[in-house]
Protein backbone atom coordinates (compact mmCIF):
# COMPACT_ATOMS: atom_id res chain seq x y z
CA UNK A 1 0.00 0.00 0.00
CA UNK A 2 1.34 3.45 -1.02
CA UNK A 3 1.84 5.63 1.96
CA UNK A 4 0.46 8.94 0.86
CA UNK A 5 2.16 11.93 0.24
CA UNK A 6 2.39 14.84 2.93
CA UNK A 7 3.89 18.23 2.38
CA UNK A 8 6.34 20.10 4.90
CA UNK A 9 5.21 22.34 5.98
CA UNK A 10 6.12 25.89 4.56
CA UNK A 11 9.00 27.77 5.74
CA UNK A 12 7.85 31.18 7.05
CA UNK A 13 9.91 34.18 5.74
CA UNK A 14 9.46 35.67 9.57
CA UNK A 15 8.37 38.81 7.54
CA UNK A 16 5.68 40.36 8.81
CA UNK A 17 2.70 40.69 5.80
CA UNK A 18 5.09 39.02 3.28
CA UNK A 19 3.67 35.42 4.89
CA UNK A 20 0.66 36.49 4.21
CA UNK A 21 1.33 37.34 0.43
CA UNK A 22 2.66 33.55 0.01
CA UNK A 23 -0.28 32.08 1.72
CA UNK A 24 1.70 30.74 4.19
CA UNK A 25 5.10 31.45 3.39
CA UNK A 26 8.50 29.66 0.71
CA UNK A 27 7.38 25.80 0.07
CA UNK A 28 10.84 23.87 1.41
CA UNK A 29 13.39 22.55 -0.70
CA UNK A 30 13.47 25.16 -3.88
CA UNK A 31 15.59 27.87 -5.06
CA UNK A 32 13.88 31.21 -4.57
CA UNK A 33 15.28 34.73 -6.47
CA UNK A 34 15.06 37.94 -4.39
CA UNK A 35 15.37 40.86 -6.53
CA UNK A 36 15.53 44.63 -6.34
CA UNK A 37 17.98 47.50 -6.24
CA UNK A 38 20.26 48.22 -4.22
CA UNK A 39 18.88 49.47 -1.09
CA UNK A 40 15.33 47.92 -1.48
CA UNK A 41 15.96 45.66 1.55
CA UNK A 42 17.00 42.28 0.11
CA UNK A 43 20.03 41.52 2.53
CA UNK A 44 17.17 42.39 5.71
CA UNK A 45 14.52 40.31 4.31
CA UNK A 46 17.42 37.67 4.21
CA UNK A 47 18.02 37.78 7.56
CA UNK A 48 14.65 37.73 8.58
CA UNK A 49 14.18 34.79 6.80
CA UNK A 50 17.27 32.62 8.25
CA UNK A 51 16.64 34.08 12.17
CA UNK A 52 12.81 32.63 11.59
CA UNK A 53 14.79 29.62 10.95
CA UNK A 54 17.06 30.03 13.41
CA UNK A 55 13.38 30.31 15.61
CA UNK A 56 12.19 26.40 15.09
CA UNK A 57 15.30 24.74 15.60
CA UNK A 58 16.76 25.20 11.45
CA UNK A 59 20.43 26.07 10.60
CA UNK A 60 21.14 28.85 8.39
CA UNK A 61 24.15 29.85 6.34
CA UNK A 62 24.37 33.16 4.51
CA UNK A 63 26.98 33.71 1.75
CA UNK A 64 28.16 36.39 1.00
CA UNK A 65 29.68 37.62 -1.78
CA UNK A 66 29.41 41.23 -1.75
CA UNK A 67 29.52 42.46 1.67
CA UNK A 68 31.70 41.14 4.63
CA UNK A 69 30.35 38.82 7.70
CA UNK A 70 31.75 42.17 9.93
CA UNK A 71 29.05 44.71 7.52
CA UNK A 72 26.37 41.56 7.99
CA UNK A 73 27.03 41.83 11.46
CA UNK A 74 26.70 44.87 12.25
CA UNK A 75 23.64 45.67 9.56
CA UNK A 76 21.90 42.91 12.01
CA UNK A 77 22.34 44.37 15.20
CA UNK A 78 21.02 47.53 13.76
CA UNK A 79 18.18 45.97 13.82
CA UNK A 80 18.41 44.22 17.04
CA UNK A 81 19.24 40.92 16.02
CA UNK A 82 22.32 38.44 16.97
CA UNK A 83 23.22 36.25 14.05
CA UNK A 84 23.55 33.02 16.80
CA UNK A 85 25.43 29.82 16.60
CA UNK A 86 22.09 28.76 14.39
CA UNK A 87 23.02 31.31 11.80
CA UNK A 88 27.06 30.74 10.05
CA UNK A 89 28.45 33.38 7.14
CA UNK A 90 30.65 31.80 4.87
CA UNK A 91 32.16 35.14 3.59
CA UNK A 92 34.22 35.75 -0.09
CA UNK A 93 34.49 38.93 0.11
CA UNK A 94 39.06 40.21 0.78
CA UNK A 95 39.12 42.92 3.50
CA UNK A 96 41.69 45.26 3.23
CA UNK A 97 44.31 43.60 4.89
CA UNK A 98 44.05 40.72 2.74
CA UNK A 99 48.05 40.71 2.49
CA UNK A 100 47.82 39.51 6.16
CA UNK A 101 48.22 36.03 6.50
CA UNK A 102 45.79 35.79 9.47
CA UNK A 103 43.03 36.99 7.60
CA UNK A 104 43.68 34.97 4.40
CA UNK A 105 41.18 31.87 5.71
CA UNK A 106 38.60 31.65 3.21
CA UNK A 107 38.74 34.99 1.50
CA UNK A 108 39.03 35.21 -2.00
CA UNK A 109 39.05 37.30 -4.37
CA UNK A 110 35.79 36.89 -6.67
CA UNK A 111 36.81 39.02 -9.72
CA UNK A 112 40.39 36.85 -9.92
CA UNK A 113 38.33 33.42 -9.41
CA UNK A 114 37.64 31.07 -11.79
CA UNK A 115 33.91 30.27 -11.63
CA UNK A 116 34.34 26.49 -10.91
CA UNK A 117 36.55 27.39 -7.76
CA UNK A 118 33.52 29.88 -6.58
CA UNK A 119 30.94 27.13 -6.94
CA UNK A 120 33.19 24.78 -4.97
CA UNK A 121 33.72 27.28 -1.79
CA UNK A 122 30.57 27.43 -1.77
CA UNK A 123 29.70 23.80 -1.70
CA UNK A 124 32.67 22.75 0.49
CA UNK A 125 31.15 25.55 3.18
CA UNK A 126 27.55 23.75 2.73
CA UNK A 127 28.61 20.39 3.35
CA UNK A 128 30.42 22.13 6.56
CA UNK A 129 27.42 23.87 7.78
CA UNK A 130 24.02 21.35 6.96
CA UNK A 131 22.16 24.34 6.62
CA UNK A 132 18.28 23.54 6.26
CA UNK A 133 17.99 27.35 4.86
CA UNK A 134 20.58 29.53 2.60
CA UNK A 135 21.17 32.78 1.43
CA UNK A 136 23.10 33.56 -1.85
CA UNK A 137 23.99 36.64 -2.23
CA UNK A 138 24.41 38.00 -4.61
CA UNK A 139 23.97 36.44 -8.30
CA UNK A 140 25.93 39.67 -9.70
CA UNK A 141 29.20 38.41 -8.83
CA UNK A 142 28.42 34.72 -10.58
CA UNK A 143 27.13 36.31 -13.33
CA UNK A 144 30.34 38.86 -13.94
CA UNK A 145 32.39 35.27 -13.46
CA UNK A 146 30.47 33.34 -16.00
CA UNK A 147 30.82 35.90 -18.57
CA UNK A 148 28.07 34.58 -20.80
CA UNK A 149 24.89 33.92 -20.59
CA UNK A 150 24.70 30.47 -20.88
CA UNK A 151 27.83 29.54 -19.01
CA UNK A 152 25.89 31.36 -16.04
CA UNK A 153 22.46 29.45 -17.08
CA UNK A 154 24.18 26.10 -16.46
CA UNK A 155 26.05 27.03 -13.20
CA UNK A 156 22.66 28.25 -12.21
CA UNK A 157 21.25 24.82 -12.85
CA UNK A 158 24.09 22.61 -11.18
CA UNK A 159 23.78 25.03 -8.27
CA UNK A 160 19.82 24.06 -8.13
CA UNK A 161 20.26 20.46 -8.54
CA UNK A 162 23.31 20.23 -5.60
CA UNK A 163 20.81 22.54 -3.33
CA UNK A 164 17.76 20.08 -3.74
CA UNK A 165 20.16 17.15 -3.38
CA UNK A 166 20.61 19.29 0.05
CA UNK A 167 16.95 19.27 0.86
CA UNK A 168 17.90 22.97 1.53
CA UNK A 169 15.40 26.29 0.84
CA UNK A 170 17.59 28.47 -0.35
CA UNK A 171 17.04 32.43 -1.05
CA UNK A 172 19.09 33.59 -3.82
CA UNK A 173 19.78 37.76 -4.08
CA UNK A 174 19.97 39.73 -7.25
CA UNK A 175 21.07 43.41 -6.76
CA UNK A 176 20.01 44.09 -10.63
CA UNK A 177 23.73 46.19 -11.45
CA UNK A 178 24.82 44.12 -14.01
CA UNK A 179 22.53 43.38 -16.23
CA UNK A 180 18.64 44.44 -15.71
CA UNK A 181 17.44 42.60 -18.97
CA UNK A 182 18.80 38.46 -17.90
CA UNK A 183 15.72 36.74 -16.66
CA UNK A 184 17.71 33.79 -16.54
CA UNK A 185 16.88 32.98 -13.19
CA UNK A 186 13.43 33.58 -13.51
CA UNK A 187 12.98 29.98 -15.55
CA UNK A 188 14.93 28.34 -12.74
CA UNK A 189 13.02 29.56 -9.58
CA UNK A 190 10.81 28.04 -7.92
CA UNK A 191 9.34 31.46 -6.69
CA UNK A 192 10.78 35.23 -7.85
CA UNK A 193 9.96 38.15 -5.79
CA UNK A 194 10.91 41.44 -6.72
CA UNK A 195 10.92 44.65 -4.26
CA UNK A 196 11.21 48.43 -6.13
CA UNK A 197 11.98 51.56 -4.67
CA UNK A 198 10.07 54.96 -5.61
CA UNK A 199 11.01 58.61 -4.38
CA UNK A 200 8.58 60.91 -4.85
CA UNK A 201 9.49 64.65 -5.92
CA UNK A 202 8.50 65.08 -2.48
CA UNK A 203 8.63 62.91 1.19
CA UNK A 204 9.83 59.83 2.30
CA UNK A 205 10.91 56.95 0.47
CA UNK A 206 7.98 54.97 -0.88
CA UNK A 207 8.92 50.76 -1.52
CA UNK A 208 6.51 48.13 -2.54
CA UNK A 209 7.05 44.69 -3.76
CA UNK A 210 5.15 41.72 -5.91
CA UNK A 211 5.35 37.96 -6.48
CA UNK A 212 6.21 37.83 -9.95
CA UNK A 213 6.08 34.19 -9.96
CA UNK A 214 5.43 30.77 -7.32
CA UNK A 215 5.22 27.85 -9.28
CA UNK A 216 2.52 25.47 -8.13
CA UNK A 217 1.67 27.72 -5.53
CA UNK A 218 -1.53 30.07 -4.92
CA UNK A 219 -0.32 33.93 -3.74
CA UNK A 220 -1.36 37.40 -3.62
CA UNK A 221 -0.63 39.19 -6.86
CA UNK A 222 -0.04 42.89 -7.43
CA UNK A 223 2.23 45.54 -5.43
CA UNK A 224 2.36 45.18 -1.88
CA UNK A 225 4.03 48.58 0.05
CA UNK A 226 6.51 47.50 3.03
CA UNK A 227 8.64 49.27 4.81
CA UNK A 228 11.87 48.84 6.35
CA UNK A 229 12.79 50.71 9.98
CA UNK A 230 14.09 49.26 13.23
CA UNK A 231 13.15 45.82 13.93
CA UNK A 232 13.28 44.88 10.05
CA UNK A 233 10.96 45.02 7.11
CA UNK A 234 6.58 44.91 7.43
CA UNK A 235 4.93 44.18 4.83
CA UNK A 236 1.29 45.40 4.34
CA UNK A 237 -0.55 43.09 1.82
CA UNK A 238 -2.76 44.34 -0.78
CA UNK A 239 -6.40 44.39 0.73
CA UNK A 240 -8.76 42.33 -1.07
CA UNK A 241 -12.28 43.24 0.69
CA UNK A 242 -14.31 40.49 -0.73
CA UNK A 243 -12.36 37.84 1.42
CA UNK A 244 -13.49 39.81 4.59
CA UNK A 245 -17.22 38.97 4.78
CA UNK A 246 -19.01 39.31 8.35
CA UNK A 247 -22.37 39.28 9.65
CA UNK A 248 -24.20 41.35 11.66
CA UNK A 249 -27.58 43.76 12.40
CA UNK A 250 -27.46 47.16 10.35
CA UNK A 251 -29.47 48.87 12.93
CA UNK A 252 -29.49 52.73 12.81
CA UNK A 253 -26.64 54.96 15.00
CA UNK A 254 -27.66 57.80 15.96
CA UNK A 255 -25.12 61.17 16.17
CA UNK A 256 -27.80 62.66 19.24
CA UNK A 257 -28.57 65.82 17.79
CA UNK A 258 -32.09 65.33 17.35
CA UNK A 259 -32.62 67.56 14.32
CA UNK A 260 -29.43 65.88 12.06
CA UNK A 261 -31.17 62.53 12.53
CA UNK A 262 -34.59 63.72 11.41
CA UNK A 263 -32.26 64.77 8.40
CA UNK A 264 -30.72 61.74 7.85
CA UNK A 265 -34.31 60.08 8.32
CA UNK A 266 -33.65 58.64 12.08
CA UNK A 267 -29.43 58.34 11.71
CA UNK A 268 -26.83 56.38 9.86
CA UNK A 269 -27.04 52.64 9.17
CA UNK A 270 -24.41 50.51 10.74
CA UNK A 271 -22.15 49.26 7.93
CA UNK A 272 -22.29 52.10 5.89
CA UNK A 273 -19.82 54.89 4.50
CA UNK A 274 -21.07 58.47 4.67
CA UNK A 275 -19.06 61.53 2.86
CA UNK A 276 -19.09 65.02 4.25
CA UNK A 277 -18.60 67.13 1.84
CA UNK A 278 -17.89 71.48 2.41
CA UNK A 279 -15.82 74.07 1.75
CA UNK A 280 -12.72 74.59 4.67
CA UNK A 281 -14.21 75.53 8.10
CA UNK A 282 -17.72 74.70 7.39
CA UNK A 283 -18.05 72.45 10.61
CA UNK A 284 -17.25 68.89 8.52
CA UNK A 285 -14.71 67.70 10.97
CA UNK A 286 -17.22 68.44 13.88
CA UNK A 287 -19.82 66.92 12.80
CA UNK A 288 -18.33 63.59 12.11
CA UNK A 289 -16.63 64.07 15.39
CA UNK A 290 -20.33 63.88 17.03
CA UNK A 291 -20.77 60.60 15.17
CA UNK A 292 -17.66 59.22 17.12
CA UNK A 293 -18.45 60.51 20.23
CA UNK A 294 -22.01 59.38 20.31
CA UNK A 295 -20.58 55.96 19.09
CA UNK A 296 -18.33 55.55 22.81
CA UNK A 297 -21.78 57.22 24.81
CA UNK A 298 -23.30 53.48 23.15
CA UNK A 299 -20.12 51.62 24.78
CA UNK A 300 -18.80 51.08 21.69
CA UNK A 301 -15.27 52.63 20.49
CA UNK A 302 -14.27 54.94 17.51
CA UNK A 303 -11.19 55.67 16.07
CA UNK A 304 -10.02 59.54 14.26
CA UNK A 305 -7.39 59.04 11.30
CA UNK A 306 -6.55 62.75 11.40
CA UNK A 307 -4.61 63.90 8.10
CA UNK A 308 -4.83 67.77 7.69
CA UNK A 309 -5.43 69.34 11.40
CA UNK A 310 -2.85 69.35 14.48
CA UNK A 311 -4.11 66.68 17.07
CA UNK A 312 -3.73 69.73 19.84
CA UNK A 313 -5.62 71.83 18.13
CA UNK A 314 -8.21 69.55 17.65
CA UNK A 315 -8.32 68.49 21.23
CA UNK A 316 -8.34 71.90 22.23
CA UNK A 317 -11.26 73.38 20.37
CA UNK A 318 -13.65 70.19 20.75
CA UNK A 319 -12.64 70.75 24.86
CA UNK A 320 -13.90 74.35 24.31
CA UNK A 321 -17.31 72.83 23.34
CA UNK A 322 -17.82 70.57 25.66
CA UNK A 323 -16.26 67.34 24.20
CA UNK A 324 -13.69 65.91 26.21
CA UNK A 325 -11.64 63.35 23.56
CA UNK A 326 -8.28 63.19 25.53
CA UNK A 327 -10.60 61.74 28.25
CA UNK A 328 -12.33 59.40 25.79
CA UNK A 329 -8.84 58.31 24.64
CA UNK A 330 -7.40 57.82 27.95
CA UNK A 331 -10.47 55.45 28.93
CA UNK A 332 -9.66 53.45 25.47
CA UNK A 333 -12.28 53.88 23.83
CA UNK A 334 -11.22 56.55 21.10
CA UNK A 335 -8.23 55.85 19.42
CA UNK A 336 -6.52 58.88 18.10
CA UNK A 337 -3.84 59.29 15.76
CA UNK A 338 -1.95 61.67 13.42
CA UNK A 339 -1.03 60.81 9.77
CA UNK A 340 1.68 62.27 8.17
CA UNK A 341 0.83 61.90 4.47
CA UNK A 342 4.18 62.06 3.39
CA UNK A 343 5.56 59.95 5.32
CA UNK A 344 2.95 57.26 4.59
CA UNK A 345 2.32 54.32 2.03
CA UNK A 346 -1.27 54.15 0.93
CA UNK A 347 -0.84 50.01 1.75
CA UNK A 348 0.36 51.38 5.40
CA UNK A 349 -2.61 53.63 5.95
CA UNK A 350 -5.00 50.70 5.17
CA UNK A 351 -3.03 48.69 7.24
CA UNK A 352 -3.56 51.05 10.15
CA UNK A 353 -7.18 51.33 9.46
CA UNK A 354 -7.31 47.18 9.37
CA UNK A 355 -5.38 47.36 12.81
CA UNK A 356 -8.19 49.67 14.64
CA UNK A 357 -11.26 47.17 13.45
CA UNK A 358 -9.09 43.65 13.61
CA UNK A 359 -7.41 44.15 17.23
CA UNK A 360 -9.37 47.24 18.86
CA UNK A 361 -12.59 46.16 17.51
CA UNK A 362 -13.69 49.68 16.62
CA UNK A 363 -17.09 50.19 15.53
CA UNK A 364 -16.57 54.29 13.83
CA UNK A 365 -13.93 55.43 11.86
CA UNK A 366 -13.28 59.20 10.68
CA UNK A 367 -11.10 59.75 7.77
CA UNK A 368 -10.07 63.35 8.22
CA UNK A 369 -9.55 63.98 5.23
CA UNK A 370 -9.75 62.34 1.36
CA UNK A 371 -7.69 65.16 0.32
CA UNK A 372 -4.83 64.03 2.70
CA UNK A 373 -5.12 60.85 1.58
CA UNK A 374 -5.16 61.83 -2.15
CA UNK A 375 -1.85 63.51 -0.96
CA UNK A 376 -0.40 59.98 0.52
CA UNK A 377 -0.85 58.36 -2.72
CA UNK A 378 2.11 57.76 -5.23
CA UNK A 379 -0.66 57.06 -8.21
CA UNK A 380 -3.33 59.63 -7.64
CA UNK A 381 -5.41 57.44 -10.77
CA UNK A 382 -5.64 54.43 -8.26
CA UNK A 383 -7.38 56.54 -5.24
CA UNK A 384 -10.68 55.60 -6.48
CA UNK A 385 -9.56 51.97 -5.91
CA UNK A 386 -8.38 52.22 -3.19
CA UNK A 387 -11.31 53.77 -1.36
CA UNK A 388 -13.33 51.19 -2.76
CA UNK A 389 -11.61 48.06 -1.16
CA UNK A 390 -11.07 50.43 2.16
CA UNK A 391 -14.96 50.91 2.17
CA UNK A 392 -16.13 47.50 1.19
CA UNK A 393 -13.60 46.21 3.84
CA UNK A 394 -14.89 48.48 6.74
CA UNK A 395 -18.61 47.91 5.39
CA UNK A 396 -18.11 44.42 5.57
CA UNK A 397 -16.89 44.54 9.12
CA UNK A 398 -19.88 46.02 10.45
CA UNK A 399 -17.94 49.70 10.71
CA UNK A 400 -19.41 52.74 9.95
CA UNK A 401 -17.13 54.76 8.07
CA UNK A 402 -17.10 58.96 8.00
CA UNK A 403 -14.40 60.10 5.31
CA UNK A 404 -14.40 63.67 4.98
CA UNK A 405 -13.77 66.24 1.41
CA UNK A 406 -12.56 69.95 1.02
CA UNK A 407 -14.08 70.90 -1.39
CA UNK A 408 -11.89 74.02 -3.55
CA UNK A 409 -13.48 77.19 -2.72
CA UNK A 410 -15.89 78.86 -0.45
CA UNK A 411 -18.97 79.97 -2.05
CA UNK A 412 -20.72 79.27 -5.36
CA UNK A 413 -20.06 76.88 -7.53
CA UNK A 414 -17.11 74.76 -5.62
CA UNK A 415 -15.23 71.41 -6.95
CA UNK A 416 -13.88 68.26 -5.05
CA UNK A 417 -10.80 67.01 -5.88
CA UNK A 418 -11.83 63.58 -6.84
CA UNK A 419 -15.60 62.78 -6.94
CA UNK A 420 -16.30 59.82 -4.79
CA UNK A 421 -19.52 60.31 -3.90
CA UNK A 422 -20.88 57.07 -5.76
CA UNK A 423 -19.31 54.99 -3.51
CA UNK A 424 -20.78 56.07 -0.22
CA UNK A 425 -23.55 55.01 0.72
CA UNK A 426 -24.97 58.75 2.55
CA UNK A 427 -23.43 62.02 1.51
CA UNK A 428 -24.01 65.06 3.45
CA UNK A 429 -23.45 68.40 1.61
CA UNK A 430 -22.34 71.55 4.14
CA UNK A 431 -22.27 75.19 2.42
CA UNK A 432 -21.71 79.02 3.17
CA UNK A 433 -24.21 81.08 2.28
CA UNK A 434 -25.00 84.90 2.86
CA UNK A 435 -27.87 86.34 4.55
CA UNK A 436 -28.90 89.47 6.19
CA UNK A 437 -25.20 90.74 6.03
CA UNK A 438 -24.02 87.23 8.01
CA UNK A 439 -22.25 84.38 6.45
CA UNK A 440 -23.97 81.39 7.29
CA UNK A 441 -23.63 77.27 7.48
CA UNK A 442 -26.33 75.71 5.57
CA UNK A 443 -26.30 71.04 5.36
CA UNK A 444 -28.32 68.87 3.28
CA UNK A 445 -28.48 65.08 2.58
CA UNK A 446 -28.80 64.38 -1.24
CA UNK A 447 -27.99 61.09 -0.69
CA UNK A 448 -29.01 58.11 1.21
CA UNK A 449 -28.87 54.73 0.12
CA UNK A 450 -30.71 53.04 3.12
CA UNK A 451 -34.42 54.54 3.68
CA UNK A 452 -35.59 57.75 3.37
CA UNK A 453 -34.32 61.40 4.59
CA UNK A 454 -35.39 64.44 4.38
CA UNK A 455 -34.92 66.92 1.13
CA UNK A 456 -34.44 70.00 3.17
CA UNK A 457 -31.74 72.15 3.38
CA UNK A 458 -31.55 73.35 7.57
CA UNK A 459 -28.90 76.42 8.77
CA UNK A 460 -26.32 74.74 11.10
CA UNK A 461 -24.33 77.06 13.77
CA UNK A 462 -20.95 76.06 15.25
CA UNK A 463 -20.66 77.83 19.08
CA UNK A 464 -19.29 77.17 22.25
CA UNK A 465 -21.94 74.78 23.13
CA UNK A 466 -21.13 72.56 19.85
CA UNK A 467 -23.32 72.22 16.75
CA UNK A 468 -26.52 72.82 16.87
CA UNK A 469 -29.39 72.20 13.38
CA UNK A 470 -32.21 74.71 12.84
CA UNK A 471 -35.30 74.33 11.09
CA UNK A 472 -35.27 74.00 7.27
CA UNK A 473 -34.91 77.28 5.15
CA UNK A 474 -37.99 77.46 3.54
CA UNK A 475 -37.62 81.21 3.09
CA UNK A 476 -34.65 80.87 0.67
CA UNK A 477 -33.75 80.13 -2.35
CA UNK A 478 -30.50 78.93 -4.20
CA UNK A 479 -28.70 78.75 -0.39
CA UNK A 480 -26.51 76.18 -1.71
CA UNK A 481 -25.19 78.51 -4.77
CA UNK A 482 -23.82 80.41 -1.66
CA UNK A 483 -26.00 83.54 -2.86
CA UNK A 484 -29.70 82.55 -1.94
CA UNK A 485 -32.69 84.81 -2.47
CA UNK A 486 -35.76 85.25 -0.19
CA UNK A 487 -39.10 83.91 -1.12
CA UNK A 488 -41.46 86.94 -2.53
CA UNK A 489 -44.32 86.03 0.43
CA UNK A 490 -41.36 86.02 2.91
CA UNK A 491 -40.47 88.92 1.91
CA UNK A 492 -43.19 90.94 2.22
CA UNK A 493 -44.04 89.55 5.61
CA UNK A 494 -40.75 90.69 6.42
CA UNK A 495 -41.35 94.33 5.29
CA UNK A 496 -44.96 94.26 6.96
CA UNK A 497 -43.18 93.54 10.47
CA UNK A 498 -41.04 96.13 10.02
Amino acid sequence: MTTPFKPRPKAKTGVEGLDDVLVGGLAPGHVYLLEGSPGTGKTTIALQFLLEGAKVGETGLYITLSETEQELRNGAASHGWSLDAAIHVFELVPPESLLDEEHQQSLLYSSDLELGETTKAVFAAIDRAKPVRIVLDSLSEIRLLAQSSLRYRRQILAMKHYFAQQGATVLMLDDLTTDTNDKTVHSIAHGVIRLEGMTPIYGAERRRLRVVKYRGQSFRGGYHDFTIAEGGVQVFPRLVSGEHKTGFARDVLTSGIRELDALLGGGIERGSSTLVMGPAGSGKSLLAVQFAVSAVQRGEKAALLVFDEELGLLLDRTRLMGIDLEAMRAAGNLFIEQVDAAELSPGEFTHRVRTQVDEHEVKTIVIDSLNGYQAAMPEEQFLILHMHELLQYLNRQGASTFLLVAQHGLVGDMKAPVDVTYLADTVILLRYFEAFGQVRRALSVIKKRFGSHESTIREMRVDGSGIAIGAPLRSFQGVLRGVPVMAEEDRASLLEDR
